[in-house]
């Protein structure tokens, strides 16, 4: 088991690069299937999640090259579409390979996914835009059979913006026949990536970023060669450790527009952000002020950044109040704040934070992702040493992040790995 052991108080200041986005890296790695051919992606981060989709279509008969900062997937050799259980249990991202699959070869099989444990993320949605394309889905014992002679465009309504089914009826109707129509489509930045990288490859897609998503069916895809864009959640987590640290700092690498409400959280608080193309500079004053966030789709408050900028929230005196809107069980890693001397308390959707004048190190246990983010945040600003345990899931979303710390004064060292 890996863990990370920091040393909080230190002086933190300088600057960081934004890695890509994990959210927008899986599933153009998925889309990869879909020409049969060669993608070379640039800025693709080197974490957990990524290594496992590579993993998984190096294991049905795809080739991953890496050279410095790309990375060259050939899919031409890909035959088999069955993805194996073991690795679509480490992350429940890997069911946008689905679409690819059922994209290129009509046909796929899975097991229900796994990923971090942050309450209900039914794939049933999947499932019922696959039904809306005219695709079969057979379950056996856990496995699911996905298969049809052809995929018809359809118009699919959508009864919640997921992202993850928003990203699969893409997939799936890129090389069907007619125009599919998505309704109530997820609104975020990765969604626009991908559309991004498809057209790229010769896909007619339009829309992403809004509700509505055209996508008109080609007959076949072309080699292509695309860079990600940064990751937003990573920009955000950044920016308030600069905050709870009350300090400086430059964030490379990052777009502004794709975390508006996290911004404008920071600027009501009381920090000042200095805004430029590719970079943003925080300024954060000794005393903030208190807010209150609800998470909402995008455009709204992002979930991803819910537990990172609560524990920001620790530490300034008053009282804020927190409502998560997208899953119900986001709030475990509250408890191992408390234990670090935070006083949240957390009834159904909201929590209740309290300020306190400082955190104190201790031992923890990441829970989720964000969740362990949050508490190597906390670990920064906390007096003494903080001790995070079960770092594996920090691992599945940030590159680099020990050394990354480092980089700009953060004492952290990172064991077992």
């Amino acid at each position: 088991m890996s863990e990370y052991i920091i040393k909080g108080g230190k002086k933190i200041e300088g600057e960081v690069d934004i890695s890509g986005s994990k959210n927008a890296s899986l599933p153009i790695i998925a889309a990869c299937v879909l020409n049969g051919g060669k993608s070379t992606l640039y800025n693709v981060p080197k974490i957990h999640d990524t290594e496992m989709m590579f993993e998984i279509l190096k294991r049905l008969g795809g080739s991953v090259e890496k050279k410095k900062n790309k990375v060259i997937i050939d899919t031409s050799k890909i035959e088999k579409y069955e993805i194996p259980e073991e690795l679509m249990r480490q992350m429940r991202s890997s069911v946008i390979l689905v679409g690819g699959f059922l994209g290129r070869y009509r046909k796929a099989v899975f097991s229900y996914p796994g990923g971090c444990d942050i309450g209900a993320r039914p794939i049933e949605l999947h499932l019922k835009v696959f039904e809306k394309l005219g695709i079969n889905i057979n379950k056996n014992y856990g496995n699911i059979e996905c298969f049809c002679d052809k995929i018809m465009g359809e118009k699919i309504d959508l009864d919640c913006p997921s992202v993850g089914a928003t990203e699969n009826a893409i997939l799936a109707s890129c090389l069907a026949e007619g125009t599919t129509i998505i309704n109530n489509a997820a609104r975020e930045p990765e969604i626009v990536d991908l559309q991004n990288f498809l057209n790229k490859m010769g896909a007619k897609i339009k829309g992403a970023g809004t509700s509505h998503i055209e996508i008109e069916g080609v007959k076949q895809l072309k080699d292509v060669s695309y860079n990600i864009i940064p990751d937003r959640i990573e920009t955000g987590t950044f920016l308030c450790l600069a905050a709870i640290n009350r300090t400086n700092l430059i964030v490379k690498n990052s777009k502004a527009e794709h975390i508006t409400p996290v911004i404008d959280k920071l600027e009501e608080m009381g920090c000042k952000l200095k805004i430029e193309k590719n970079q943003i500079e925080i300024n954060s004053p000794k005393k903030l002020k208190t807010v209150d966030i609800k998470t909402m789709p995008y455009p709204g408050f992002p979930t991803d950044m819910q537990s990172v900028f609560a524990t920001m929230l620790t530490t300034v005196k008053g009282t804020s109040v927190i409502v998560e809107n997208i899953f119900e069980s986001r709030y475990k890693y509250t408890q191992e704040l408390v234990r670090m001397g935070a006083k949240i308390t957390t009834e159904g959707k909201t929590a209740i934070i309290k300020g306190v004048r400082k955190l104190y190190g201790t031992t923890v246990k990441a829970t989720d992702l964000r969740g362990g983010a949050a508490l190597v945040v906390a670990g920064t600003a906390a007096k003494g040493i903080t001790k995070v345990e079960n770092i594996e899931y920090i691992l599945r979303g940030y590159e680099d992040f020990s050394k990354k710390l480092e980089k700009i004064g953060v004492d952290i060292e990172l064991k077992g790995n």
